[in-house]
């Protein structure tokens, strides 16, 4: 893998001539070897389609293009950072939570709505995803960032999850998720988001939730 945990909240990238590396403006700490860093223009794998796509969703995180020979240590904002690796399967994350990801995974954007309709695109707004959401594909390494550290639940058919939307970070696999209630809609007057709402997750694959409701 690509990424090595330093400590929670950096991670070190082993970069080789021939491959590349995406990262958040603004994420490099420190770098050795010959490394260069540059705007990325053409919105990662996904080309500019994928580019004009992000920014009419208004999810067009700046991304750097780092290439050459060395290491460096990505981090940003004393966020805890943490690696997911992919085994060609999908990635839904929001944009500014990447940290940094390999170049051999494609950039996407899902309008929230193919996921549920209406419901969907409540659930984006309830979980501040917005009205899209950033996703990865394919082989590869990715680090996202969080609040308070990260735990990582799998999904199962016969074990569903339950997360409140404001600590929910990201998700892969084959995973359905809805946005559900337990109260009527007079009680949730006064409530916070997991006393309100609730995302449930079902099916097969991993969702990762963060120890804190604080959005990035």
């Amino acid at each position: 893998m690509t990424f090595r945990e330093i400590n929670a909240k950096m991670v070190e990238a082993t970069v080789v001539p021939g491959q590349r590396l995406f990262s958040q403006r603004g994420a490099m700490l420190a770098y050795r070897g010959e490394v260069s860093f540059t705007p990325n223009l053409a919105g990662g794998r996904g080309g500019v389609m994928s580019m004009i796509g992000r920014r009419l969703a208004d999810e067009d995180t700046p991304l750097m293009t780092v290439e050459g020979s060395g290491t460096v240590l990505f981090g940003h904002g004393g966020h805890h950072v943490q690696v997911i690796g992919l085994a060609g399967d999908t990635l839904y994350v929001e944009a500014d939570r990447l940290l940094a990801f390999e170049g051999t995974l494609r950039q996407g954007t899902m309008f929230m709505g193919s996921q549920g309709g209406v419901m969907g695109m409540v659930r984006g707004q309830v979980s501040g995803q917005g009205l899209f959401t950033t996703t990865l594909q394919g082989h590869g390494a990715v680090a996202v960032m969080a609040h308070g550290g990260v735990l990582e639940i799998p999904v199962t058919p016969q074990r569903p999850v339950h997360v409140d939307p404001q600590a929910y970070v990201a998700h892969h696999g084959d995973v359905r998720n809805r946005l559900s209630t337990a109260l009527g809609w007079r009680d949730m007057v006064g409530r916070g988001s997991g006393e309100a709402f609730q995302l449930e997750l079902s099916g097969n694959g991993t969702v990762y939730v963060q120890a804190s409701e604080e959005k990035l």
